[in-house]
């Protein structure tokens, strides 16, 4: 079972500084090596055809704009799960637990392919190993933790995040290309490139969990920190 860390959020997202040197050939056709099993992750999470994202919807034209739309394919296969949940929540006062636990595989799976896409590790994605990329979301006490009615006005007390993610992800644009440039000419990626990509997936992540996931009712931090 997830437990809430020491940091007191419910939702825990971190990945480990690749150590020595990275491989500047799978760097160099990284958008090539990572369509498998991105169109894996696609089937799971549903969407258009032409799309895939961090956690729905990608664009290939406009990579950050698939993790700033991470909520909607992770609430579920379309949106079904999610307004399931928000029924069972408001109604039963409850959160099957192999809901939870598709939801959490699937945040695991995908922030995986998104770490590999933006090159935060090297290894290519599993479909079950944790590798390292590490995802914790604390399994709700439904009736003594979530309010059953917050899940349907979730999604909009989420728009300031939804403002400043998408300042930040399209920031991220020329941040990921230096740091694809980087990688390929000394072999390591600068470390501030790292973390920034690494704050603002920690960051979509908390802000799906909270707004769609609905696994917990306390607002999401706004901000970088673990």
């Amino acid at each position: 079972m997830a437990t809430t860390s020491s940091s007191g959020y419910p939702v825990q997202f971190s990945v480990d500084y690749p150590d020595g040197p990275r491989n500047r050939l799978t760097v160099l056709v990284r958008a090539i090596l990572v369509l498998p099993i991105m169109f894996i992750a696609h089937l799971l999470t549903g969407g258009d055809p032409s799309q895939y994202g961090a956690y729905g919807n990608y664009d290939f034209a406009h990579p950050w704009k698939g993790m700033e739309n991470m909520g909607t394919g992770a609430a579920g296969v379309g949106a079904g799960l999610f307004i399931a949940t928000v029924l069972m929540i408001l109604f039963r006062q409850k959160y099957p637990r192999w809901w939870f636990d598709w939801n959490l595989q699937l945040v695991r799976f995908t922030s995986r392919v998104s770490a590999y896409l933006f090159l935060l590790r090297d290894e290519y994605p599993s479909t079950d190993e944790e590798q390292a990329v590490k995802v914790e979301i604390a399994y709700p006490d439904v009736p003594n933790e979530l309010n059953r009615v917050l899940p349907l006005f979730k999604w909009l007390f989420a728009i300031p995040h939804y403002v400043v993610l998408a300042v930040l992800t399209t920031v991220g644009v020329p941040v990921t290309i230096f740091g694809w440039l980087a990688t390929l000419i000394t072999a390591s990626q600068p470390q501030w490139v790292f973390r920034y990509v690494e704050g603002v997936m920690r960051w979509i992540v908390r802000v799906m969990c909270y707004s769609f996931l609905l696994t917990t009712d306390q607002y999401p931090p706004f901000g970088f920190r673990p």
